[in-house]
């Protein structure tokens, strides 16, 4: 499949802005794969030409469709989500211009539970790999030496002492601790799922391990809850910076400035502000 306008779509944006932690670059241009919903998608971009195919060549129009057209949110139109959350706003307005192309991707939402857990407190490349450990021991092989994120189900057959040999330090037993919620029942992994953001967010903090950033990006990246403003130290150290005069400020009045500021559109405002702060300071 080849798409010869993709407007606002940048696919290393979009991959390396910190939402999702399943893929690789592949060579020095724009090409990587990523592994979602228990496929591999090939992924290569020059301009707005972007080419996305199967090894086994087998992705047609349907399925792109059906699969990546929602994953990659392309249904959206990002041009007037920049515009609206960058009105008046010169702060956002240079945040948005070093890296136009993110779009926020429509993610698993179990696959997001257990994600997170594992990014408290955690590197990027440590926390790839501990998925990557978790996926080769408990998912079913897709190809290759690559492997679908586990079920619940599957990963139940994991007790603590399993994850922690995988490398996911103090963090196995609230993997262990989600799984069982899910099977019980007691904490939805479904996208469209009804319950209101606030209650939402109350259950899944009911999860050991879960804290109110953690629960944020899971319900950003998984739920699909674009209100939602996750604060970390990246975003925490670019509020603080560039809104706030350097004043050193609680999440709490974060997010009462963000939701004022941005409103339903606040999660569109964070990856672009931890993108920026996270790499422009540093480069």
């Amino acid at each position: 499949m080849i798409i010869h306008n993709a407007v606002n779509f940048d696919i290393g944006q979009t991959l390396e802005c910190g939402q999702c932690f399943r893929f690789e670059k592949t060579d020095d241009t724009n090409s990587y794969f990523l592994l979602a919903y228990g496929k591999k998608l090939n992924v290569s971009q020059n301009g707005d030409k972007v080419k996305f195919w199967y090894d086994d060549g087998k992705l047609d129009k349907k399925e792109f469709d059906t699969i990546w057209m929602q994953y990659f949110d392309f249904e959206r139109d990002y041009a007037d989500i920049q515009a609206k959350i960058s009105s008046n706003d010169t702060i956002m307005q240079h945040a948005i211009a070093f890296a136009p192309g993110i779009r926020i991707l429509q993610q698993d939402p179990w696959e997001m539970i257990i994600s997170f857990i594992i990014s408290a407190n955690n590197r990027i490349p440590q926390i790839k790999q501990v998925i990557k450990n978790i996926c080769k021991t408990y998912g079913g092989n897709i190809g290759g030496e690559h492997y679908a994120f586990p079920t619940p189900q599957e990963l139940a057959k994991a007790t603590a002492e399993d994850l922690r040999a995988l490398k996911t330090g103090f963090r196995d037993k609230y993997i262990v601790d989600a799984t069982k919620r899910v099977l019980a029942g007691e904490m939805p992994v479904e996208r469209n799922c009804k319950l209101p953001t606030n209650e939402l967010r109350k259950t899944l903090m009911e999860t050991k391990g879960i804290g109110e950033k953690v629960a944020d990006c899971i319900l950003l990246f998984g739920y699909g809850r674009w209100e939602s403003f996750p604060i970390d130290v990246w975003v925490r150290r670019v509020m603080e910076q560039l809104y706030f005069n350097g004043e050193s400020m609680p999440p709490a009045k974060i997010h009462a400035f963000a939701k004022e500021r941005f409103g339903e559109l606040a999660g569109f405002a964070q990856q672009y502000l931890f993108h920026y702060m996270r790499l422009k300071k540093t480069t």
